[in-house]
């Protein structure tokens, strides 16, 4: 995965059939479905990949996966009609080299039946394609929790990064208004990735391990069922710190995320940024503005972090493939 190239004139071309045809860029959700489609299912999943190539020397990653839970669910709707504008600012603006975007979405574990999708890695219009099949599935638990650990666990152990390899992280960004479970629990990696782990894992400990290989970022948008909740922003803040990001309006989802990987990657900052929104005839810059605001743009992606003393040292063995 991680071929071709986007073009924006084939995102027009099959928004218009789908206008036409009267289809929903959401088919398999809006069909009546209520299972996980098979391309986005982690059960059984070795690894989604991005690989460097020839035609994409110098792959940047970045994963994007939201919580599709009740009031959440407009935002991959959002996401999909944005897609031109992210990959508009991340190539034209030269934001990073070589993007390859995984789309993903996040349930409940506890209650839902596609609390996991995940989709691969694309550089081209494929990425629309895994939008399209994502479950809406509108579900949770009502205990201000989703399964975000169990999202992070799959991200931490069943990628793979050719740009770790050249001492780069890729970017992942958890779109969602509620705190993740304590624990990543072994009955549920069992039962929706397929691995058999011997103990639960807290949720501290796996977001370490993923981020030897991502820069992780959670997004609380506006308009969610608890949006500025302090209690919910307390606990991502304490877990990521300055990667929190508050956004007061949802369609300036894409425009985010593409300011802070320029940011990460160290090209722009962020007044130049939002000079790049204005150009582009963007106007979201003041939400972009406001929610960047507390991030510096000294930030790199370089590999810094490691394991926490006693934990991940077997990480080649704790997983056993069922």
């Amino acid at each position: 995965m991680g071929s071709g190239r986007w073009s924006t004139d084939v995102y027009s071309a099959a928004a218009k059939y789908r206008a036409a045809t009267g289809t929903s860029a959401f088919a398999h959700s809006d069909s009546g479905a209520r299972a996980v489609h098979d391309a986005l299912n982690p059960h059984g999943v070795t690894v989604r990949e991005s690989r460097d190539s020839d035609q994409h020397p110098q792959a940047t990653p970045i994963a994007i996966l939201f919580d599709v839970t009740g009031s959440m669910g407009s935002v991959p709707r959002m996401l999909q009609t944005k897609l031109p504008e992210l990959f508009g600012l991340l190539i034209r603006k030269g934001y990073c080299t070589d993007p390859q975007i995984l789309f993903g979405a996040i349930g409940d574990a506890t209650c839902d039946k596609a609390p996991l999708q995940i989709g691969q890695f694309e550089s081209d219009n494929r990425m629309d394609d895994d939008l399209g099949r994502i479950l809406l599935e509108g579900g949770g638990g009502g205990q201000r929790t989703e399964s975000y650990e169990l999202a992070m666990y799959f991200m931490a152990r069943h990628t793979a990064l050719d740009a770790t390899a050249r001492g780069r992280r890729g970017y992942l960004f958890i779109i969602g208004d509620e705190m993740a479970y304590r624990q990543v629990k072994p009955a549920e990696v069992r039962r929706f990735i397929g691995d058999t782990i011997t103990e639960p894992i807290s949720t501290e400990a796996i977001l370490a391990e993923l981020r030897r290989s991502y820069d992780v970022y959670f997004i609380m948008p506006a308009h969610a069922g608890h949006t500025g909740d302090p209690e919910i922003l307390a606990y991502w803040r304490g877990l990521l710190g300055q990667h929190v990001i508050e956004l007061d309006d949802l369609g300036a989802v894409c425009e985010t995320i593409a300011l802070t990987v320029g940011l990460g990657e160290d090209a722009t900052d962020l007044d130049s940024g939002l000079t790049d929104l204005a150009e582009a005839g963007s106007s979201a810059g003041a939400t972009v503005g406001k929610a960047l605001a507390p991030l510096g743009s000294s930030r790199g992606a370089l590999v810094r972090s490691a394991l926490p003393a006693g934990f991940g040292g077997d990480r080649a063995t704790p997983v056993t493939r069922l």
